[in-house]
């Protein structure tokens, strides 16, 4: 461990001196890459510095222990020994957790998808709520969401919305959001007051690069067709629509919310590409099942993941038994990162279980 410790802190004082290389700094793409590298070896260095620190300290505390003859001194000294042992246990239980294996779909950007599931025009309601949730924290985080594609209910809300969300580890901290969402409530249409329950799927799918998938025009049958539904002077007197087929999975993915007949595509694209991606993540995932097993839920969308409850202003995450009673904050999108934080540090602990991490 602590080997993989200095080598970590090697190549993080290798990394500070090429950013600063002239060089690597005129290469754009070599400097960004050099720079999200060193961003995330530096809490490990950071917190191994202070691990370190501490044992140093440990040491002289104990030796004033042993050594000091004034009982008030050695009493506060012997104090320091506790408090310092605690530290560094704490210091060596998130140095096992910084260095767990990361998935390379952690740095990715995500395709967010939401659609309104059994409850009709409330599912609708509910799926706004559960985006404008969504875009909310992605503002706390410093996210930019971005619109792709959007279907808006009867009584508004959305059927489905797609948007693509951007910024620093965005699928390491919404990963776990993907699977069935359900709302209790009294729906503002409801004259007898009487609390209904609706849901929606949430999917989250990393953005798909050229790098991870290329899909050529063999791959792929694109269709032309006019657009439907409310729209301005062009759209709907234009064949500005795109539906996209991808030949061997049959996905289909259509896209008509742009005037724009090579916009639509390329918002088509983009949304196909990481639904491709996942179907060939999902596959690999299925030959390491034992791991999948290990942690939060399997992320399948049929699997309800959390549950609403509005009269009780109550949240609860069914993975891991997690209820808060401060559902308006968490909707909100302020408090969501406490079941998001809750969740991922569940994970990591299943994982450091399943690896039979001992002490450092």
């Amino acid at each position: 461990m602590f080997s993989k410790l200095d080598e970590v802190v090697e190549r993080f004082d290798e990394l500070t001196q090429l950013i600063c290389d002239p060089e690597v700094a005129s290469n754009a793409t070599k400097f960004v890459e050099l720079s999200k590298e060193r961003a995330h070896l530096e809490p490990i260095v950071d917190t191994y510095k202070e691990y370190r620190t501490a044992m140093s300290d440990l040491e002289g505390a104990k030796e004033m222990v042993a050594s000091e003859e004034d009982p008030d001194l050695r009493e506060m000294a012997a104090e320091e020994v506790q408090e310092l042992s605690a530290a560094i246990e704490g210091f060596e239980e998130r140095l096992k957790v910084l260095l767990l294996p990361r998935d390379p779909m952690d740095d990715k950007n995500i395709i967010l998808e939401i659609r309104a599931g059994t409850g009709g025009d409330e599912a609708a309601l509910f799926a706004a709520d559960l985006f404008k949730m969504y875009c909310r924290f992605a503002e706390t985080q410093r996210w930019k969401v971005e619109f792709l594609s959007e279907s808006e209910g009867t009584v508004g809300g959305y059927k489905e919305v797609i948007a693509l969300v951007t910024g620093d580890a965005v699928y390491s901290k919404l990963r776990h959001e993907s699977g069935v969402h359900r709302v209790q409530r009294v729906p503002a249409t409801e004259s007898q007051g009487r609390i209904h329950t609706s849901a929606c799927t949430v999917a989250v799918l990393p953005e798909a690069d050229e790098v991870d998938l290329q899909i050529s025009d063999h791959d792929i049958r694109i269709d032309f067709y006019r657009s439907s539904g409310p729209g301005g002077q062009s759209v709907n007197t234009t064949d500005s629509a795109v539906r996209i087929t991808h030949l061997e999975t049959g996905i289909v993915v259509t896209c008509q919310d742009e005037k724009s007949q090579h916009k639509n595509k390329a918002k088509a694209l983009k949304i196909l590409s990481s639904r491709v991606l996942e179907q060939i993540q999902a596959a690999a995932d299925a030959e390491r099942s034992a791991e999948r097993k290990s942690m939060v839920g399997s992320g399948d969308r049929s699997e309800r993941i959390r549950t609403y409850n509005y009269p009780q202003n109550r949240v609860t995450d069914h993975r891991i038994d997690l209820t808060l009673h401060k559902l308006d904050m968490v909707v909100a999108g302020d408090n969501l990162g406490d079941v998001i934080d809750a969740l991922n540090a569940h994970v990591q602990a299943e994982r450091m279980a399943s690896m039979g991490e001992g002490g450092i």
